[in-house]
């Protein structure tokens, strides 16, 4: 017989929610001393490649022989450029570095200078690299840290090693860093004030930029949802309804009239809702991420429906706001709702296996410190999270932008995209630590352990075509990371790769240059296919994704009829404002 034993419950020790307290506070001083930055991380990291690095003697021999080739290419270089002034340089920089596109660099002695500086960072990239035992996150760390202290002393960063810089300065006098101070000075002001950036005054929200005509024709403590005025005398019976990331505002899609993704679509002749997330503050700490499914595409889904009577919906999501939709649409589909007719995701990842470089902030340890920091203040506030993204890219974002500003004197004028970035939002303690861990750390959605309201969702449940979109430059949601939804669903997946980044690839209307798209599909039923694979068959375009899209929804949608109401008051769903509403204004 078997013996079953009880373990005696204890009661809750009063000194559990004193050290729970007490062990947030130290975690928010750490993060405030550090911007949110692991201490441990870095330092486990460092410790983790210099013992395995000091304990692999192949990989010191192999290091050190690079090293030594490399002083033997800079001094042949250097006795190459004496005897002959046009020769062949050590190095080239990568494609994607322009810092040393300008003619002075390639004259004696910056040639030399800008030479070592490019020898010493492939190096660096070596030594950080490939080291036997070291865990690949670690790797990832030490790497990215070592170029981030690279690109801080890089010679265009200083007058003195900087010969376009110099020339700048002999050029106006010094007037340069006279104008360049002052730009500092109001930049520093600007921020103690807590004013946005200067010119992004230039784009009013409501008049230059989320200016297309509509309604808010539902609220609730969460989100606004617009529908737009329509623009044509027939619409496609199936409504567009669009779920963008809270972690910025909505009018990403609504810019100004020549790149508005929403008065584009409008004048295709479809019905388009927007949702517009509220900008939570301490009082909405708690909102979790079911709050966020619940109050945003699910209730919007419902409003939608009741308004313009249609059956089934297209729906759009574009980075979290996509991630959130294939929850929805996972969420729906288990409860045998056929609402959504088609899933379009735009730079959405809905595995998080392979983030990118956004995943070297995201561990325990990371994690553990950003949520001692946000509860503390209640959210997390978007200039952190714009801190991570502008690491990601700290040449063009980061020094570039100072030597031009600050240095050069020369301020870089403000365009919408650039307006909207600095209109920032804050994300809820409760929700975004949620989000990160079982997205990001835990990958629940991919691995089938996701639930919602006590049962467990698939994204293999979904049936729907899908539409998805990477970007080639994305460095927040690499369009291989993207290109996952293949794995994850058997129904027919259409895949686009289009040019420039996750901002600039998404909006890119019919008629700017320079870009590009691949466009495969997969049919329902096959099997998935590799991302190097697809790039392979993919068919190559010029131009503009968006015609795409929209010939792809026109191929899922029925016979054009009379426009629906704008909003509908016997439902419910009265106009309430025009559009862009309260909730994008609020800061």
């Amino acid at each position: 017989m078997a013996i079953q034993l009880k373990q005696d419950t204890e009661a809750p020790d009063p000194i559990d929610g004193i050290a729970h307290t007490l062990d947030h506070l130290a975690m928010s001083t750490v993060a405030f001393a550090t911007n949110a930055l692991s201490p441990s991380t870095l330092i486990q990291s460092y410790f983790d490649w210099m013992l395995h690095l000091s304990v692999s003697p192949g990989k010191q021999l192999q290091i050190s022989a690079k090293a030594g080739r490399k002083v033997m290419r800079l001094a042949d270089y250097a006795m190459r450029k004496a005897g002959d002034g046009d020769v062949e340089p050590a190095i080239h920089p990568l494609p994607q570095d322009r810092r040393f596109d300008d003619p002075a660099w390639k004259q004696p002695p910056f040639d030399l200078i800008s030479q070592a500086f490019l020898l010493g960072q492939q190096w660096w990239h070596a030594a950080t690299t490939d080291v036997p035992g070291v865990s690949p996150h670690h790797e990832e760390v030490v790497s990215f840290v070592s170029r981030q202290l690279l690109d801080m002393a890089a010679p265009t960063n200083f007058i003195a090693t900087n010969p376009v810089l110099q020339r700048r300065v002999m050029e106006t006098g010094g007037q340069c860093l006279r104008d360049g101070f002052s730009h500092f000075a109001e930049d520093v002001e600007r921020y103690i004030r807590g004013e946005p950036p200067a010119g992004t005054e230039d784009f009013p929200v409501g008049e230059r930029v989320a200016a297309t005509p509509g309604k808010v024709v539902y609220r609730n403590d969460l989100v606004e949802l617009i529908q737009y005025e329509p623009t044509t005398d027939l619409v496609r019976p199936e409504p567009v309804l669009i779920v963008p990331a809270w972690i910025m505002k909505y009018y990403i899609l609504d810019l100004s009239a020549h790149n508005s993704l929403v008065r584009w679509l409008t004048g295709q002749g479809y019905t388009v809702f927007m949702l517009s997330w509220h900008n939570p503050g301490v009082e909405d700490r708690d909102r979790d991420f079911e709050d966020y499914l619940r109050m945003g595409p699910l209730a919007a889904l419902d409003a939608v429906t009741a308004i313009t009577g249609a059956e089934q919906v297209h729906a759009a999501g574009y980075c979290l706001g996509g991630t959130l939709l294939s929850v929805a649409a996972a969420e729906l589909a288990h409860n045998g709702d056929n609402r959504l007719k088609t899933i379009t995701l735009f730079a959405a990842q809905t595995d998080f296996s392979e983030p990118g470089e956004l995943g070297l902030f995201i561990d325990d340890s990371q994690l553990n410190l950003l949520e001692g920091a946000m509860w503390s203040a209640g959210y997390l506030d978007s200039s952190r999270m714009g801190g991570a993204f502008q690491m990601l890219r700290s040449n063009d974002l980061i020094w570039s932008r100072l030597l031009g500003t600050y240095l050069m004197g020369e301020r870089e004028p403000i365009n919408d995209l650039m307006a909207w970035n600095a209109d920032g939002t804050r994300m809820p303690y409760a929700m975004h630590s949620e989000y990160l861990r079982r997205m990001y750390l835990e990958n629940e959605l991919a691995r089938g352990h996701f639930r919602v309201d006590g049962h467990t969702i698939t994204l293999s449940a979904l049936r729907q075509p899908i539409f998805a979109v990477g970007t080639e430059r994305d460095h927040v949601a690499p369009w291989k990371s993207v290109h996952k939804i293949h794995m994850l669903t058997e129904g027919e997946v259409t895949f686009i790769l289009a040019s420039g980044g996750h901002n600039a690839g998404i909006v890119s209307e019919p008629g700017h240059n320079n870009r590009h798209f691949r466009q495969a599909t997969r049919p329902a039923g096959n099997p998935a296919i590799d991302p190097d694979d697809w790039l392979l068959g993919a068919t190559a375009h010029d131009g503009s994704w968006w015609a795409a899209w929209e010939s792809w929804l026109r191929e899922h949608s029925g016979d054009p009829v009379p426009p629906p109401p704008m909003g509908a008051p016997d439902k419910g769903f009265a106009p309430l404002c025009p559009a862009p509403g309260t909730y994008v204004l609020e800061r």
